[in-house]
């Protein structure tokens, strides 16, 4: 699954985009400044940003600039109400990959993500490994010690997301979020019935193990 942060500052748009990508089979997490955006990044990792640039504290273009200075493949896309060519000029010239104005359409933005996509070759060969674990995104596999272990779609993208951020701590409302349909009936119940399955999966793995954060959700921690 892409992740994508989403830096925006009007707190209604950004999470109405991080609604509508995850919907449309994206990763999102929202942040409402780029102080906030340097916080996420340093605990975890982006495929793609989408940032404004008038933003409080530190503009887009400021941004955009400390991000290329440290990263110079991550695709970055500016969606801004600043129409002007001297911002597209600037926001080009520090090295980003697209720029749209507001009121965005959200269907366009999701084809440009696409065509980003598709030219950095986001998808091809992700996979992550733990101990004798290895996890293929791509073909939504999972093997432990040679051996295929069968996982539903729900239960590879949670599992995937807890070891992706070892010793991070995901709460049930966050886990909800982002994995069930904004229009499900399902309670919070429904992912501690996940996490008993997946528990239950891999009860031999001695290479990691799902703990219950009490009051709080469930994080990775490696062995």
């Amino acid at each position: 699954m892409v992740k994508i942060l989403v830096v925006e500052d009007d707190k209604e748009l950004n999470a109405t985009v991080c609604k509508y990508l995850e919907l449309n089979g994206f990763s999102a997490v929202g942040c409402l400044d780029a102080v906030e955006a340097y916080d996420t990044m340093y605990g975890s990792s982006f495929d793609i940003i989408i940032s404004d640039i008038m933003m409080p504290k530190i503009d887009g273009f400021e941004f955009a600039e400390t991000v290329r200075s440290l990263n110079k493949e991550i695709p970055i896309i500016f969606m801004t109400a600043k129409d002007d060519i001297v911002s597209k000029q600037h926001g080009y010239r520090l090295g980003i990959d697209d720029y749209l104005v507001k009121p965005v359409d959200l269907e366009e933005l999701v084809l440009k993500l696409g065509a980003i996509i598709r030219r950095a070759n986001i998808n091809a060969g992700k996979s992550l490994t733990v101990g004798g674990l290895t996890m293929n995104e791509e073909e939504q596999s999972c093997t432990l010690d040679g051996e295929e272990i069968p996982l539903t779609v729900r239960e590879f993208n949670l599992l995937y997301k807890l070891l992706s951020n070892p010793k991070k701590t995901f709460t049930r409302s966050q886990l909800m979020n982002e994995f069930w349909d904004i229009e499900s009936s399902s309670g919070l119940r429904s992912v501690e019935v996940y996490m008993r399955k997946l528990r239950e999966k891999f009860e031999g793995c001695e290479d990691f193990e799902i703990v219950t954060v009490h009051g709080l959700g469930y994080k990775a921690v490696l062995k």
